[in-house]
């Protein structure tokens, strides 16, 4: 019930039914299994693909095979720092990364989070949030 709400706020409040939305490609990874993929049903019933992946490895082989515009990276659970996402952005430059973290400082992360990162979510995730931040992204 929750998904079919978001999906009218998201139409409703953006303007953007299910074709918009349909035009971003998304790949989240996080090596929570579970939280991945409730984080990609979230995300099907706001009419966005979300291709569920659980390591950097996957990630890296994913990218080979599709194009993705926005990548949803959970920093809790992946070993990341400023070096993957310096690479991540050189071979992937129209890539938008929305990171995910409990924290909301990373100290070994400043050059990313101000060069790579386009957004850093707080968890536990506001659904709101995240829809926002994919339809600024839709929009540039």
């Amino acid at each position: 019930m929750l998904f079919k709400v978001l999906q009218r706020l998201f139409a409703k409040t953006w303007g953007l039914g299910n074709s918009g939305m349909g035009l971003l490609r998304v790949a989240v990874v996080d090596a929570d299994v579970q939280k991945c993929q409730g984080l990609c049903a979230l995300l099907e019933q706001a009419s966005i693909h979300g291709a569920p992946l659980y390591s950097l490895e996957d990630l890296h082989e994913h990218l080979k095979k599709e194009q993705v515009r926005v990548l949803i990276l959970d920093l809790d659970t992946l070993a990341v720092d400023n070096n993957f996402f310096r690479n991540l952005k050189k071979h992937n430059r129209d890539l938008c990364i929305l990171c995910l973290s409990s924290r909301t400082y990373h100290p070994g992360l400043q050059e990313a989070m101000g060069s790579h990162i386009y957004a850093s979510l707080v968890k536990p995730l506001d659904s709101e949030e995240l829809l926002y931040w994919l339809k600024s992204i839709l929009e540039v």
